[in-house]
């Protein structure tokens, strides 16, 4: 039996919700270990003179927990 921990997650990304997801996962693994799925909860963009700045998402990260 394997117990697994979820942790939510806010990222960005001026390239698009992929980068932003990719980037959440990147930093996360800095300090989790055994990642094993993520999913998006929420995504947002940041609108600045009529155009997208920035893209957002809130990912919830699954890790086991050793």
């Amino acid at each position: 039996m394997a117990i697994v921990k979820t942790i939510e997650v806010i990222a960005s990304s001026e390239k698009g919700w992929d980068d932003a997801a990719k980037n959440a996962i990147k930093q996360a693994g800095k300090s989790v270990k055994n990642i094993r799925s993520a999913w998006v909860s929420d995504q947002k963009v940041i609108v600045k003179d009529n155009e997208i700045a920035e893209y957002r998402v809130n990912l919830k990260i699954s890790f086991e927990i050793d």
